[in-house]
């Protein structure tokens, strides 16, 4: 019994402690997630999170306790830290599909430079989840595995497209995760599965050896339990790559341990804006405004400023009229393909096409991308538009002072299966490249699929290369809501 309670939702941190004085081995715990797995991934609630397991796990686990045995001293920051790595990330040992049967069986010859960063801070990649197939959007169905469920509610999607790490995590069925965010991507899971979700400023974590949406607006970030956890993980995976040019911008930046001291200094005299465009006004919104407002509240509460934004941001033309993921996707896509082995199965869009092998749903949006292309006229107005954005917003936070800028990431609850996300707000920092965390906020009402309501996140932004400020207001944050529900379908173990 004390053993199961040891094991349970553990941090990186109380686990370390755990690990260094022989209370617990990365096998127990590695061993204690892959029996959730089994329990709850195919069987139970059938949450059909994760596309494949890491056959070796177990004996790298044994490698880290024999290791930590003779020494004394942890392997890295995430020394036997399982961890739930999105599909569409390389990994030499594993195969790597973006959820596309037009990629199943395809082992890259070498890791992403993300998964190198883990594994080389002591990680052990203990599987691979379910994404919607090449990121495209948000549902998390792919042709590889089908549809991933929300375990706060099974009838509703875990958002997306990295909703098979948010479930996995949501589910304990690893200790952190790893998405990829184009437009929502980290931090719809986050919100709809009660998640820490951060989207880091463009160019603090590489891409290279990630299956690319849009360069212009991926990236990846982690999606953890807490957000002590997600800033271990964004410390581990940023830094400068000379294969991903865009992160020579972080070269002279650090991500600073998250210290837990700061907590204790409150949020005086932080000024933090409310985006008041951001909220919907209709009955569908309701039960999310009324969370966010609580949240807000709370902010207040500690000490910060809240200021109104009354500047008009509308996420919908943002999406439609300014994003570029679907003009960079065919050739992005392609330039990734291109450079694989003569052993994978597809080396261009058209091929996916022509092979037929991915899931209806994204048909759709496959064909529009073969109609665009970088650098036509239509693709440079967009830039032309997502720099006016940006100085938009840069001219928000300097006309109020703001620290951060607040607002539900989806103006209404997550979708359910068989539908499609509506009216999400992620893509703000998507366009302009600004990071954002989302936080648990609170969860709507009880229904009968949802015992304890489905979870609503709020999104907090700020600033390029921020990311400090953010981590410390969404720590405060997390440490004076204790608005944590877990999900009824994935139950503690007796």
């Amino acid at each position: 019994m004390m053993m199961k309670n040891l094991l349970k939702r553990l941090s990186v941190k109380k686990f370390h402690q755990l690990l260094l004085c022989g209370k617990l081995s990365c096998r127990e715990l590695t061993e204690y997630y892959l029996k959730r797995i089994d329990a709850y991934d195919r069987k139970g609630p059938c949450l059909n999170a994760l596309i494949l397991l890491n056959q070796q796990a177990l004996q790298e686990a044994d490698a880290i306790d024999d290791e930590i045995k003779k020494t004394g001293k942890l392997t890295g920051k995430l020394c036997g830290v399982p961890v739930i790595l999105k599909d569409n990330v390389n990994t030499w040992d594993m195969e790597t599909t973006a959820g596309s049967e037009s990629l199943r069986g395809f082992t890259p010859d070498e890791d992403a430079f993300i998964t190198k960063k883990l594994r080389a801070a002591g990680a052990i990649i203990l599987a691979k989840s379910n994404l919607h197939e090449f990121a495209i959007w948000g549902e998390t169905i792919s042709s590889i595995l089908g549809q991933t469920l929300n375990p706060y509610d099974l009838t509703r999607t875990p958002g997306g497209s990295s909703g098979g790490t948010g479930a996995a995590i949501a589910a304990d069925m690893g200790m952190v995760g790893i998405g990829t965010d184009t437009i929502n991507s980290v931090r719809s899971p986050s919100s709809a599965c009660s998640l820490v979700g951060i989207r880091p400023t463009i160019g603090m974590v590489s891409r290279s050896g990630i299956v690319p949406y849009s360069l212009t607006q991926d990236t990846a970030g982690p999606i953890c339990r807490t957000v002590e956890d997600a800033a271990a993980v964004l410390q581990v995976i940023s830094g400068y790559d000379n294969e991903d040019e865009e992160t020579a911008w972080c070269a002279d930046k650090k991500v600073d341990d998250y210290s837990c001291s700061e907590l204790q200094l409150g949020l005086a005299g932080k000024n933090i804006g409310v985006l008041e465009s951001f909220f919907g006004s209709q009955a569908e919104h309701l039960e999310v405004n009324a969370v966010i407002e609580k949240a807000v509240n709370i902010l207040q509460a500690a000490g910060a400023n809240i200021i109104p934004v009354k500047e008009e941001i509308d996420s919908g033309w943002l999406t439609a009229d300014v994003s570029v993921h679907l003009y960079d996707l065919k050739d992005h896509l392609n330039q990734y393909l291109k450079k694989l082995p003569d052993r994978a199965p597809v080396h261009s869009l058209e091929e996916i096409i022509k092979s037929g092998k991915f899931h209806e749903g994204i048909r759709e949006n496959l064909e529009q991308a073969m109609l665009h292309s970088i650098g036509t006229p239509d693709y440079n107005e967009r830039l032309v538009l997502r720099g006016q954005v940006q100085t938009q917003l840069m001219k928000i936070f300097a006309d109020h002072d703001l620290d951060a800028i607040v607002y539900p990431h989806q103006q209404q609850l997550v979708c359910e299966v068989g539908g499609s996300q509506k009216e999400r707000n992620g893509v703000l920092c998507s366009v302009t490249g600004f990071p954002s965390i989302v936080v648990p906020a609170g969860y709507s009402q009880s229904t009968r699929t949802a015992p304890v309501g489905i979870p609503i996140g709020m999104e907090i932004i700020g600033r390029p290369w921020s990311e400090k400020t953010l981590l410390s207001i969404a720590g405060i944050y997390e440490k004076k809501a204790t608005v944590m529900e877990l999900p009824p379908f994935t139950p503690d173990f007796k």
